[in-house]
């Protein structure tokens, strides 16, 4: 779904939390950040701008890919310093995927949108196994590809049947997860309702993929819904959206699921505004949401969650954060005393 954030808030650091402010040397709006082990990370954002560290962001480095400057990468996913994907968003061709094995020397076009009205929302992959590519709706349904590391697109699955004016979000690359068995879960928003599509691989035994779709309590419209999508486990799962033109309006902007996605329970306490990506922080054992007014940390599994900064963020991989303007922070969040 085509979106565009909101302008550059001021950050205010309380004692419990600290952002350390890393140079990336663009001035990019990032939207793509993936941490592979605290050390080796990727980023990419507007203009084509992909970035890679490999020592924990002291020292960040542009990769370039011919002909890309006028792309949208808003999303990355990296398995070591060398492999890479990259996924750029934007109406028909504009929508790619780009692969390099060898830490940004080259890279190969796996995939393009070849459908004027595709724009594509995130890739996702699991630990194992390959991964899914999400786009917004084409003839009345969702596109879903399957995807590899090795291959271009995989057969196509378009199964998940889109309701009126809904659609997936493209601000962070979280509006997916991916799971080892082949399925799925994609947030969605617009004005029928925010949902999640439980998005079944076909089975051994030659049965169809097939695509349900469950309710959410997050705000809804068309600006609004589910931006981002995040799992502890393969039960717990966490939720977090809201109206990306309203960013302090904290209405409905989480929620919880303990089920695996199959049913869902609002936030009693909701971060303080809209939020473009929520991450299980496994190191301090903790979710945190971000988004253009600051970032919400939960200790209980997204049922209660607390102000922790007031930054202007885009996206999450902690430890790692990405914003407007060439953002990159790396965070310190205190364990639970």
């Amino acid at each position: 779904m085509r979106l565009r954030l909101a302008a550059i808030l001021l950050i205010a650091i309380p004692a419990a939390a600290q952002i350390q402010m890393q140079d990336s040397h663009t001035t990019a709006g990032l939207r793509g950040i993936f941490n592979v082990d605290g050390k080796i990370a990727w980023a990419s954002g507007t203009n084509g701008t992909i970035l890679r560290t490999t020592d924990g962001g002291t020292t960040w480095t542009k990769c370039a890919i011919a002909d890309t400057d006028k792309l949208d990468f808003r999303g990355i996913l990296a398995w070591d310093s060398k492999e890479a994907l990259v996924m750029s968003s934007g109406p028909g061709e504009a929508s790619r995927i780009f692969r390099t094995r060898d830490g940004c020397a080259t890279w190969t076009e796996l995939a393009r949108s070849h459908t004027k009205e595709g724009f594509w929302d995130a890739i996702a992959f699991p630990k194992f196994g390959p991964g899914i590519l999400v786009g917004d709706p084409i003839n009345g349904h969702f596109e879903t590809q399957w995807i590899s590391r090795d291959r271009s697109r995989l057969a196509p699955e378009n199964v998940c049947v889109a309701e009126e004016g809904e659609g997936a979000f493209a601000a962070s690359n979280t509006s997916a997860i991916a799971f080892a068995t082949g399925d799925a879960l994609i947030g969605t928003g617009g004005k029928s309702g925010a949902r999640v599509l439980q998005w079944s691989a076909p089975c051994l035994d030659n049965c169809p993929a097939k695509c349900e779709g469950v309710s959410v309590p997050i705000s809804f419209g068309d600006s609004s819904g589910i931006f981002s999508l995040a799992q502890r486990d393969a039960t717990h799962i966490v939720a977090v959206g809201g109206d990306y033109k309203k960013p302090n309006d904290s209405t409905g902007t989480a929620a919880f699921s303990s089920d695996g996605g199959h049913t869902w329970t609002a936030a009693k306490t909701p971060p303080h505004g809209y939020r473009s990506a929520v991450a299980w922080d496994k190191q301090s054992q903790l979710w945190i949401a971000v988004g253009t007014n600051g970032s919400d940390i939960s200790r209980d599994d997204g049922l209660t969650w607390q102000p922790l900064e007031n930054g202007n963020w885009n996206a999450i991989s902690p430890p790692f954060v990405v914003g407007p303007n060439g953002r990159i922070g790396k965070l310190e969040v205190p364990p639970s005393r």
